[in-house]
């Protein structure tokens, strides 16, 4: 078994779309609309499966924001300096919610972004 893809309702596509290429250079890879359930769907990522998992974001159609509820904690992300991310994530205008530095009890170098529904991105330093 394999992890696919990790489905996220967004609500509005092409912010989500935007954010999700734009500002953590991720690649749309395809979208589909199902005009009988009224709702699109794009994916995103750093490659295609079956070589790497698939971001869904899934748009309803008319539904322009989610209760994040409880539950949800964050997508995780590797990349080789956190420092260096955040400040070209910065500068193409992401929202970093947490400054690069050492995890509380340990010394893993990690960030957050906020994607623009309000979904959690950790940044870990590799």
């Amino acid at each position: 078994m394999r992890i696919l893809h990790t489905m996220l309702r967004v609500g509005n596509l092409q912010r989500s779309i935007d954010f999700y290429t734009q500002v953590l250079g991720m690649t749309l890879l395809r979208t589909s609309d199902n005009p009988d359930y009224k709702y699109t769907l794009a994916f995103v990522g750093y490659g295609s499966n079956p070589d790497h998992a698939e971001l869904e974001l899934t748009y309803n159609w008319g539904v322009e924001q989610y209760d994040m509820g409880t539950a949800y904690g964050h997508i995780a992300l590797g990349v080789p300096d956190a420092y260096a991310a955040c400040e070209k994530i910065r500068l193409a205008g992401g929202n970093i919610t947490r400054e690069p530095g050492p995890v509380k009890g340990g010394s893993t170098v990690i960030a957050f972004v906020t994607d623009p529904d309000g979904y959690k991105v950790e940044l870990i330093q590799r």
